[in-house]
């Protein structure tokens, strides 16, 4: 079984328009669609639709219409009662698939709440081969708390990825006990070792190198998604490179939690490392040639035309992992 967490939930709304996006101006939809999202909560509907046995940790009432669209897919999800609906997150997709996002902040988190969703994490984590700790923290969330789930995890037997960003990120490789799998995006890679997410995202082997940087202070794998560019896996013994197959992009959101969900599958299945590269890439392009947050299923991709090669990165190059002084923790808004 594959656990996973997302602290802040959402129901993600998808607007597609038929035009480029002009401030100020009145802008029709062509198309509307909502789906269960938070960055878990992707990661489960992917392994579901592959058949994978998976349990969705998250905060949330039963009546929620989040937990409502999880019991619909199929996905055990063990909520824990908040009183409060989810946020809603609202993506406007253009037409050549620019993606823009206006994230709420989510709804505080108590004490109560937070040692809650710990202890049922944990009572999971005795029969999970993995847990995936993903996605931001809600207002209240203690900063380092990925920081101090993942050993009590691992503890269990359990292997832990994280895929966070900003403060948290920065306390997940802060912390003493590394996780088994970090998942940055360029400018997330680029934040934790000072490379600069432009150099990352135009040149593999500069991703591959600040990658490196992680694996020297104690995180088992990493594995940078490029967008575009494709994806690598280092871990301390090798690197990998993986070019995604063409694709008429559609909307981005969710392709970095599939390709997070190819890995953990094919490394579930006993996958060796650069078939769980193949297998991140092909979800995380799959995921991107379809609407809105839609997660991909085993139809859906396209594993035979995905380039995988070994990288040379030689041992020590480039300076030790330097976070910066002021992490930015607000998100993104053009992906």
């Amino acid at each position: 079984m594959i656990l996973t967490f997302t602290a802040n939930p959402s129901i993600d709304r998808t607007v597609e328009i038929d035009s480029m996006i002009e401030r100020g101006q009145v802008h029709r939809a062509i198309r509307v669609s909502e789906q269960p999202g938070g960055k878990g909560v992707n990661v489960s509907r992917a392994l579901s639709l592959a058949g994978a046995a998976t349990v969705a940790v998250l905060p949330a009432d039963t009546e929620d219409p989040l937990v409502r669209a999880l019991l619909a897919a199929g996905i055990r999800p063990d909520n824990v009662p908040t009183g409060v609906a989810c946020r809603l997150n609202i993506t406007v997709t253009e037409p050549d698939g620019t993606t823009t996002k206006f994230n709420d902040p989510g709804q505080h988190l108590t004490p109560r709440l937070a040692d809650e969703l710990g202890a049922s994490l944990l009572r999971h984590g005795h029969s999970a081969s993995w847990a995936v700790l993903s996605g931001s923290l809600p207002p209240g969330a203690p900063t380092d708390w990925y920081a101090r789930l993942t050993p009590s995890l691992q503890a269990l037997g359990c292997l832990v990825a994280v895929d966070s960003s900003g403060q948290s990120l920065l306390e997940v490789l802060r912390s003493r006990t590394k996780p088994d799998l970090l998942k940055p995006n360029a400018a997330e890679l680029g934040s934790l070792t000072g490379f600069s997410e432009n150099d990352i995202e135009k040149d593999i082997e500069t991703a591959a190198r600040a990658a490196s940087q992680l694996i020297r202070s104690g995180v088992r794998a990493v594995l940078a998604t490029l967008g575009a560019a494709g994806a690598v896996l280092v871990t301390d013994k090798e690197a990998w490179m993986a070019r995604p197959p063409p694709i008429r992009p559609r909307s981005t959101v969710g392709a970095g939690d599939a390709s997070l969900a190819g890995y953990v599958l094919a490394h579930f299945q006993g996958a060796p490392p650069a078939d769980c590269l193949r297998m991140a890439v092909a979800y995380g392009a799959a995921a991107a040639s379809l609407a809105g947050s839609t997660m991909p299923a085993p139809a859906d991709l396209k594993r035979d035309d995905i380039d995988v090669s070994r990288l040379d990165v030689p041992d020590g190059q480039g300076s030790p992992p330097r976070p910066p002084a002021h992490p930015t923790t607000a998100p993104r808004l053009i992906v």
